[in-house]
């Protein structure tokens, strides 16, 4: 049976709850992710995702000038707007059910811990490249 073990990120990029605005766009846009887990002291506190950040930039909520951006960027931090206490699921975990719990809460990622300890990141680009691998044939006829 297919598990989460054999799709995941190992190993993934994290920030911290500290970690600033700007700090965690320049690591998505260097590592091309829209998902990092947040650590404190090594355990998983939450997770922060490129529209968590749009959010905070572009809140309706709170009305600020493009002046005020940069320091946004740089007093914002992660806990400010991450998900705190993600759902979760283990490197055994069947990746069908991953893939069921990723569609029905709509979340494009699930931080992978075992024993207490985050081991990787399971992403619905994860599947998505998974499916494209087992169909090459049909991907050369859309060429």
């Amino acid at each position: 049976m297919l598990t989460v073990n054999d799709l995941m990120t190992v190993i993934p990029n994290t920030v911290t709850p500290q970690s600033t605005l700007r700090q965690i766009i320049e690591l998505m846009k260097a590592q091309a992710c829209r998902q990092l887990p947040v650590l404190e002291n090594g355990k998983l506190v939450g997770i922060i995702t490129d529209r968590d950040v749009r959010l905070v930039m572009n809140s309706p909520l709170v009305l600020h000038g493009r002046w005020q951006d940069e320091e946004i960027l740089d007093n914002i931090n992660a806990n400010t707007c991450m998900t705190p206490d993600p759902m979760t699921v283990t490197p055994d975990t069947p990746a069908y059910q991953a893939a069921n719990m990723l569609s029905i809460y709509k979340f494009g990622a699930l931080p992978v811990v075992d024993d207490g300890e985050l081991v990787g990141i399971i992403t619905v680009t994860d599947f998505l490249n998974y499916f494209a691998a087992q169909q090459p044939e049909m991907i050369d006829q859309l060429d």
